[in-house]
Parts: structure tokens; C-alpha cells; sequence
């Protein structure tokens, strides 16, 4: 189901730096983080049976990621939401402008959180059709600068787990203050925790469930076959539009393999790639 927490517009070398898991069932199929065969302008991770993904960006600075809303009732007929990040990285529209197009698209896809930026004009909208207001319509806001968690409700909802994600990454930004994050040590300390809550939960599934889905990374076994955190992964961009992706994921059972992948943000203005 996946839970990020990402900074905006608020460090002095980070203008946005992201961590987030990836919840799935371990036997679906994956690509790991890499540039795309049929699209080599878009880096990310991949899934092979519908063809999205769960967070990418491209070399000109569009970077989308998603998360699925919890709740009991899914249909199986609607879209794969994991195209939405696809979409708008194929786009050539703003955040704000492909937001809107989405307006009237709600009833088509089960739950969603969508984040969509683009970091060189720095416009980053939140898009869900579960808003708060519990209607089945969809509603996009920009995102203020700072600090933000997205779990499986709207953004920033205090969930436990959020509130515990948030917390171990302020205290990480403490730690480092100005100076550059090692993407991947800072990863492993703030999203490989553990920790469940046995009160306090969303009270959505039943409480058992409730319960294994309380830990920032997850690992359990529900009645479909073993599920949990696949990969780990942190997208970091500096004021000199040089960007980071790590990723640490699962390829086989309890076997995990990490990399990074490093480039330069292409900045276009007016039909011209720049690297400047």
C-alpha cells in the first residue's frame, strides 16, 4: 500500500527529498529501478503486470508517485492506478493542468493518492479521489513547502505510523542539517522500522490486519500469500538540479540488492534542452 514521507521547498540543498516504501504481494512480478526500455526518459521502478508504477521521474525533472487509499470495498473493474504516475510523466502538462484533467476521471480507479511535481518550474499538486469529505469526487491542491507523510488516507492524516515516520525524519534533518544525506544509510534508519501499534489504528480492516499494517515496513502473511515492503526507496534533487534515486528491493525471498542511479535534471525552456 506503500507510505512516503518527502520534504518540499524547505532545505537549503534538498528542494525536495523523498523516502518512501513500496507494500506488495512478494510473488508479483517487478522490475527493479532502472531507465525504461520503451521509454528511456523515465527512471523507476516498474510492475510487470499492469505496466505502472508506484514512483518514477524523468530526466527533465517530472517525478509522480502514488499510493494506494485503504478501504474495504475495491472494484476490480476499474483502471490500474499505477498508470497515473505514467501518465503524467508522458505528459507534457503541469501538475496543476493535469490535475484538472483528472477532475472527471474519479469513478474510474479504487482509492488513490497521487503526487505530481515538476521540479523546474517547482509546482507539486496532491491529487486524491478520496478526499476528506468522504465523497466519491476528486480534489488537487498545490503542496505547501515542508514536511509531509503520505500513507493510505488523504495527506497528512496523523495515522500512527505517519506521525512515527515524521518524527524519525525531522530528527534525521536535524542530524545532517545543511550538509548532503547518504540516500542510502538515511534510507535503512527511518523506513526499515518495524514497530507495530496495537491501539490508535485506522479501524478499517479488521483489527489483526490493522495491526500487521501498523509498522512503517511491513512483512506479514495475509490469506492471498506473503506481503510487505518489496523495495525501499529515496529520490533526493539539489539546487543544482543533480538527482539522486536509490533503491533497495527484494529479488528473492529474504535476499535484498540495492543501487543508485545519478543524473543531472535536463531544464527545457521554450522547445530548448538545457543541462546548464
Amino acid at each position: 500500500m506503500c507510505i512516503a514521507v518527502f520534504l518540499w521547498k524547505a532545505h537549503p540543498l534538498y528542494p525536495f527529498l523523498l523516502f518512501l516504501n513500496r507494500d506488495e504481494y512478494h510473488d508479483r512480478p517487478t522490475k527493479p529501478l532502472a531507465w525504461w526500455e520503451d521509454d528511456s526518459h523515465i527512471l523507476g521502478g516498474r510492475d510487470e503486470v499492469a505496466g505502472g508504477t508506484w514512483l518514477a521521474c524523468t530526466r527533465s525533472g517530472r517525478v509522480a508517485f502514488l499510493t494506494n487509499v485503504r478501504e474495504n470495498i475495491s472494484n476490480s473493474d476499474t483502471k490500474s492506478r499505477g498508470n497515473l504516475p505514467v501518465r503524467f510523466l508522458k505528459s507534457d502538462k503541469s501538475p496543476r493542468d493535469f490535475s484538472q484533467q483528472l477532475l472527471r476521471e474519479a469513478g474510474e480507479y479504487n482509492g488513490f493518492n497521487l503526487i505530481v511535481a515538476d521540479l523546474c518550474s517547482m509546482t507539486m499538486v496532491y491529487i486524491t479521489n478520496r478526499p476528506k469529505d468522504n465523497s466519491m469526487n476528486m480534489a488537487a491542491t498545490e503542496v505547501s513547502p515542508g514536511i509531509h507523510v503520505l500513507s493510505n488516507a488523504t495527506l497528512d492524516t496523523p495515522w500512527s505510523k505517519s506521525q512515527r515516520l515524521e518524527c524519525s525524519f525531522k530528527q534525521l534533518l536535524d542530524e545532517y542539517g545543511e550538509s548532503e544525506i547518504p540516500m542510502g544509510q538515511a534510507a535503512e534508519r527511518i523506513m526499515r522500522d518495524t514497530a507495530k501499534e496495537d491501539s490508535n489504528l485506522p479501524g478499517i480492516y479488521s483489527h489483526e490486519r490493522e495491526y500487521q499494517l501498523s509498522s512503517i515496513f511491513v512483512d506479514t502473511e495475509l490469506s492471498m500469500g506473503r506481503y510487505g515492503t518489496r523495495s525501499t526507496s529515496s529520490l533526493a534533487v539539489t539546487t543544482s538540479s543533480e538527482a539522486t534515486f536509490y533503491e533497495r528491493y527484494l529479488i528473492d525471498k529474504d535476499v535484498w540488492k540495492e543501487h543508485q542511479m545519478n543524473f543531472v535534471i535536463e531544464k527545457t525552456m521554450q522547445g530548448v534542452v538545457s543541462t546548464s
